[in-house]
């Protein structure tokens, strides 16, 4: 192999290498059930009837929401990266919601 030649193939795989790691954020991402948030929220509006019931800020300044149908009873769990990237986390039936007060001291009920 010539001079010239082994660099353009370690150009090519450098290449290569850098989309690999550009990518795979995208990649595992998308094998999680992840897409922009606006688009997953209005998915969720759309197809179960589901709205934001909570929210909180989960480690690395992710956003945790808590979505859910009164009507149906359907919940979707929600994790935000600081980048916009939304992936569904958790999903089931059943959702109720609550309004309980902490047990007073003493007593471990």
């Amino acid at each position: 192999m010539t001079r010239t030649a082994k660099i353009l193939h370690l150009v090519g795989l450098t290449a290569a290498s850098a989309l690999l790691i550009a990518l795979s954020g995208t990649a595992q991402a998308q094998a999680r059930n992840c897409g922009l948030r606006e688009a997953v929220v209005q998915r969720l509006a759309e197809r179960f009837g589901e709205t934001r019931q909570s929210m909180g800020l989960g480690s690395n300044n992710d956003m945790v929401e808590v979505f859910a149908s009164p009507e149906t009873g359907s919940w979707t769990i929600l994790v935000t990266q600081p980048t916009g990237v939304a992936c569904l986390v958790a999903s089931g039936q059943s959702f109720e919601r609550l309004a309980e007060n902490l047990p007073a001291a003493g007593n471990d009920a």
